[in-house]
């Protein structure tokens, strides 16, 4: 099945409570596969096409505080309608998980693969100091089984979980295992779970509030702090990557999503070739695999930054790194993907 399509039976399966979204290409399929599965008649699961993407990101936002397990998903010009919305929800220490499967920009763009939303999706793209947990699948494996990842540890940590995806990983068809069905909790079980979830019945006791607005300033510096003391935690514990070849790497590349995969590929050409290049595939873009790539550093030569873009994960790469080795750029724009050749011929010129 599609990526798109995979994403929507993972989250049937989960016991997804709600999903709230609006078509954008190139991820509508993962709302049209919600409404052709009609899980609200199996699961009870509500499926919603909202009139905007600022209604839909507000109907997760509701929902989320609630306890409920909901989700959005959209495409990069969507995602940005989203950003408010996606603040309130840090603020608010909310669960909940937004699919972004990109497209290229800026602006309307093309409704071709692109990962020019990578600063957008680690560095917080509303306003504010908050961070979301960023997965990257390069699979559709990984779309089925990052849902369930996300939703958890959202629930853990009590905050926002994003499922970054290109295109390509969205649109392209491979076998997938679908995760075994979970019946959704009671609401018993959301009372015992979620404490801290406003659920309309106070039972004598005050009724929770939930909400991103604080008019004392000492206090919100406070909330402020126990967000970043969150954020460390989820740094120390939910790093992610996976790696190639780096035993005995000279030279490293550094690539998530769908073109990780096309630069494993150049890899295995160069070293039929005779050089010895490695990869280092992040999975979590936030928290980023700052301390792996500092150990890399002094192992390697150089290494090769190969993204969608203009060149946006480099800059964490180069932070992690801190001068140590020589930091190169190679990406393509605009939705256009590279082929294994024309990585291969750009690690050559630049190193």
């Amino acid at each position: 099945m599609k990526g798109n399509e995979a994403i929507a039976h993972a989250a049937i399966r989960y016991g997804v409570d709600g999903y709230f979204g609006y078509p954008i290409t190139p991820q509508s399929e993962v709302l049209e596969t919600l409404e052709a599965l009609m899980p609200w008649e199996t699961t009870g699961m509500t499926v919603l096409q909202a009139e905007s993407e600022v209604a839909s990101i507000n109907m997760v936002y509701g929902g989320a505080a609630t306890g409920k397990a909901v989700m959005t998903s959209s495409s990069s010009p969507g995602i940005s309608l989203m950003q408010e919305g996606m603040s309130y929800i840090a603020a608010s220490e909310l669960p909940a998980l937004v699919v972004n499967v990109m497209r290229g920009g800026p602006g309307l763009g093309t409704i071709h693969p692109s990962q020019s939303d990578y600063f957008q999706a680690t560095k917080g793209g509303g306003h504010g100091d908050y961070h979301f947990i960023v997965l990257a699948p390069a699979t559709v494996q990984e779309m089925a089984d990052f849902v369930g990842l996300g939703f958890d540890l959202a629930f853990k940590y009590r905050t926002p979980a994003l499922l970054l995806a290109d295109g390509v990983v969205g649109q392209m068809m491979e076998k997938v295992v679908l995760p075994p069905q979970r019946p959704r909790r009671t609401p018993e079980q959301i009372r015992k779970e979620c404490p801290w979830a406003a659920t309309g019945d106070s039972r004598g006791r005050k009724p929770n509030v939930v909400t991103s607005l604080e008019l004392d300033s000492y206090q919100m510096e406070k909330n402020n702090e126990r967000f970043q003391r969150t954020y460390r935690l989820i740094e120390q514990n939910e790093v992610r990557y996976q790696e190639y070849f780096t035993d005995d790497a000279e030279y490293l590349i550094v690539a998530f999503g769908s073109i990780a995969r096309i630069c494993l590929k150049a890899i295995e050409d160069a070293r039929a070739e005779g050089v010895k290049i490695g990869l280092l595939r992040p999975i979590t873009l936030w928290p980023f695999a700052y301390d792996r790539l500092a150990e890399l550093a002094g192992q390697v030569k150089g290494m090769l930054v190969v993204e969608l873009n203009a060149g946006q994960m480099i800059e964490d790469v180069r932070l992690a790194v801190e001068g140590r080795v020589p930091v190169r750029h190679f990406g393509r724009m605009g939705g256009i993907v590279p082929s294994p050749t024309e990585i291969l011929e750009s690690f050559k010129k630049q190193f």
